[in-house]
């Protein structure tokens, strides 16, 4: 089904891979589209409560793959057809997402682990911004995210200076979610993924539907929607047996639904 990526799904995790690890996972076009397709086949899939990034091989994604890049290729025409829609699936996807990162992630290798929920590093792995080396701009939505992760002057420091982020420095902008040990990097990121999928998968995509509308209403507004967020909440089968847990003091046991 897949050429550029595999797709696995166990312990209601679907694992994307991204599998070029020759070229560190660098975009395709191909690529962008399997993406953007798997994204899609997941959110549809109730079997997945939690999906995973990672990249095969030596690193996470290293960003375009300039090998087939040249001086006629229109850029903003590329991320009109090929990085906007796959950032946009990943953007509007409600199934919490967690990008696992060892090794680079840089370019849009960086704005894909940014546009991410959750990001978990290796101890030797880095994020850089390498669009300010080749004479452009920070994009594939990297820009919008770094600013709402580290605000408008670090995110221009960190693209315009383009040097490489380590795990603890990310840690301590929030970049990172966790750093890990390489040797427990795919123990640790299966876990932590599970650990997402077994909590009340309805609750979090409402959280993140909630988080995207406090962009954009004024206050009020966002306080209608809120009431309105929590009253599908309060009639899900996972906020009854959270309630009912509670009551018995033991774990509650969720289903997602």
């Amino acid at each position: 089904m897949y050429e550029t990526i595999e797709y696995v799904v166990a312990n209601n995790v679907c694992t994307i891979l991204l599998n070029r690890p020759d070229s560190l996972n660098a975009f395709t076009a191909d690529m962008n589209r399997e993406i953007t397709k798997a994204i899609k086949q997941a959110e549809k899939d109730s079997n997945v409560r939690c999906i995973v990034i990672k990249g095969a091989g030596k690193g996470f994604c290293s960003g375009q793959d300039l090998s087939v890049v040249d001086e006629s290729m229109d850029h903003g025409e590329v991320l009109t057809t090929l990085y906007g829609p796959m950032m946009k699936q990943i953007y509007n996807c409600e199934k919490p997402i967690v990008a696992g990162v060892h090794g680079a992630a840089a370019g849009a290798g960086f704005s894909l682990a940014l546009a991410c929920d959750f990001r978990i590093m290796a101890e030797k792995s880095f994020f850089l911004n390498a669009f300010v080396h080749v004479g452009l701009i920070p994009d594939s939505g990297n820009l919008y995210f770094l600013k709402q992760l580290v605000g408008n002057a670090k995110a221009l420091e960190i693209s315009v200076l383009g040097e490489r982020i380590l795990p603890h420095d990310a840690l301590v902008l929030g970049l990172a979610t966790k750093v890990v040990a390489n040797d427990k990097f795919d123990e640790e990121v299966a876990l932590f993924a599970e650990n997402i999928a077994n909590l009340p998968t309805k609750a979090i995509s409402l959280m993140k539907r909630t988080l995207r509308a406090a962009e954009e209403l004024p206050f009020e507004e966002f306080l209608a929607y809120e009431a309105q967020g929590q009253r599908i909440a309060g009639l899900t089968r996972d906020h009854r047996e959270g309630v009912q847990a509670f009551t018995e003091k033991r774990k509650p046991i969720f289903v997602g639904e």
